[in-house]
C-alpha cells in the first residue's frame, strides 16, 4: 500500500457543520461516520496518511448551475464575505483542528519532519490550510495567530472575490482568464508568506492572479487541486501555459478528484471511470515530469467518483496507475514524495 499525502480535504468544513447540530468533531473523527469522505478509520483503510485541511468559510449552499441543452453551465460567483464573521467561523474551525490535535486523534504538523514522523508512527498528519483568505483581514492582522496555531498554506482566494484578489467561477466550458488578479493586499499577502514560510495555493484564482503570483513569489507554484484545463475546459482547471510555469519553478499540481473536474463533459456525475483521472495524471507527467504531480483530492468537498467513495477506496486509483504503467518509485512521488519536497521548500522563510 502507498501511503498517501494529499494536499486539500474539507474535513474540517463537514465536522464543524456536524458541531453545529450537535455532534463531537473529536469522536466523529477518532471513531468514523457513515457521511463524508474522512474520518481516522476510512483514512487508515485507504493508506491515507495525512494531508493539507481547509479552514473554509462557507458561501451558503452554493450549488452547480444546471447545465443547458449543450452541457454548458456557468455558476455565478458567491458574494463576497466580511471580514469579521469570517474570522469568527475561521477560528471555530481552527479549534476544532486543535481539539483533534490534543486529543491525538490527529497530528498538527508545522514541518515536514513532523509531518514523517506521524505518518511513521501511523497518526493522520494534518496540515492547516485556508481556503480564501477573508478572515486574515485586510491589513493581515491575523495572519500571524493563525500561523501560530499552524497555518503553513493558504490559498488568496476561493471562487469568490475579496480584498485580496479575484476568484474563477464554477463554469463549463470557460477559459481561467475570468478578471482581474491580486489587489495591492493580495501582493502584500504574498510577499508575507514568503516571509513567514507559508505555501501559497494558487487552486481558486483567476489565470491574471496566478501571474500575479508567479512574478512576485520566490515559491514554487502550486495548484493544490486542480486539473487539466485542456481535457476538460472548466475555468478552475490550468492551462498548458500554467502547467509549464509550475513545472520551471519545480512546483506542483495536484489531482482533483471532482468529477466536474475530470470529466470531458464537465459534468458533477459520481459515475466517473478511474480512467479520467489517470488521463489527467498522464497529461501532466507528460507535460510537468514525475516530480510535479501529486493528489489534492477535494475530499468533504465535492462529488467523486462513485469506485473511490471515500477515503478508504484511495487504494483504487493508486492501482490504476499501477495498471497504467506507473512503477513504485513514481507513485512515491505522486502519492507523497512530491508534497514534501514542495512543502519543505516553501515553509523556509525568507532571509
Amino acid at each position: 500500500m502507498q501511503a498517501v499525502f494529499d494536499g486539500h480535504n474539507d474535513v474540517l468544513l463537514r465536522l464543524w457543520q456536524r458541531a453545529r447540530s450537535g455532534g463531537d468533531p473529536v469522536a466523529e473523527f477518532s471513531g468514523g461516520i457513515e457521511k463524508g469522505h474522512i474520518d481516522a478509520p476510512r483514512a487508515k483503510a485507504g493508506g491515507l496518511a495525512g494531508g493539507l485541511s481547509a479552514i473554509y468559510v462557507p458561501s451558503g449552499e452554493l450549488a452547480l448551475k444546471t447545465p443547458d441543452g449543450n452541457g454548458h453551465y456557468r455558476t455565478p460567483l458567491s458574494v463576497p464575505l466580511d471580514h469579521l464573521p469570517s474570522l469568527a467561523t475561521a477560528m471555530e474551525l481552527a479549534d476544532i483542528a486543535i481539539k483533534l490535535d490534543r486529543a491525538g486523534a490527529w497530528r498538527l504538523c508545522r514541518s515536514t519532519a513532523e509531518i514523517r514522523a506521524a505518518i511513521s508512527d501511523g497518526i493522520f498528519a494534518s496540515v492547516l490550510h485556508m481556503e480564501g483568505c477573508e478572515a486574515i483581514g485586510p491589513e493581515l492582522t491575523a495572519l500571524e495567530t493563525f500561523y501560530a496555531a499552524g497555518l503553513r498554506s493558504l490559498g488568496p482566494v476561493w471562487s469568490r472575490h475579496n480584498v485580496f484578489g479575484h476568484g474563477v467561477p464554477f463554469a463549463y466550458p470557460m477559459s481561467p482568464d475570468t478578471g482581474a488578479g491580486l489587489t495591492e493586499a493580495g501582493f502584500e499577502l504574498v510577499r508575507a508568506c514568503n516571509r513567514l514560510g507559508i505555501l501559497i495555493d494558487l487552486a481558486h484564482i483567476t489565470e491574471k492572479g496566478f501571474w500575479d503570483v508567479a512574478r512576485t513569489t520566490d515559491q514554487p507554484l502550486v495548484a493544490s487541486h486542480s486539473n487539466v484545463h485542456a481535457l476538460t475546459p472548466v475555468a478552475r482547471n490550468l492551462t498548458d501555459r500554467q502547467l509549464d510555469a509550475v513545472r520551471e519553478s519545480g512546483g506542483l499540481v495536484g489531482l482533483n478528484y471532482a468529477t466536474t473536474m475530470l470529466r470531458a463533459d464537465g459534468q458533477e456525475n459520481a459515475a466517473t471511470p478511474l480512467s479520467d483521472m489517470v488521463r489527467h495524471v498522464d497529461y501532466m507527467v507528460e507535460r510537468m515530469g514525475i516530480d510535479c504531480v501529486a493528489l489534492g483530492s477535494d475530499f468533504d468537498g465535492a462529488t467523486i467518483p462513485e469506485e473511490i467513495a471515500d477515503a478508504a477506496g484511495n487504494q483504487k486509483l493508486v492501482a490504476a496507475l499501477r495498471d497504467a504503467g506507473y512503477g513504485d518509485a513514481e507513485l512515491a512521488k505522486i502519492c507523497r514524495e512530491n508534497w514534501l519536497r514542495v512543502l519543505d521548500q516553501a515553509w523556509k522563510p525568507l532571509k
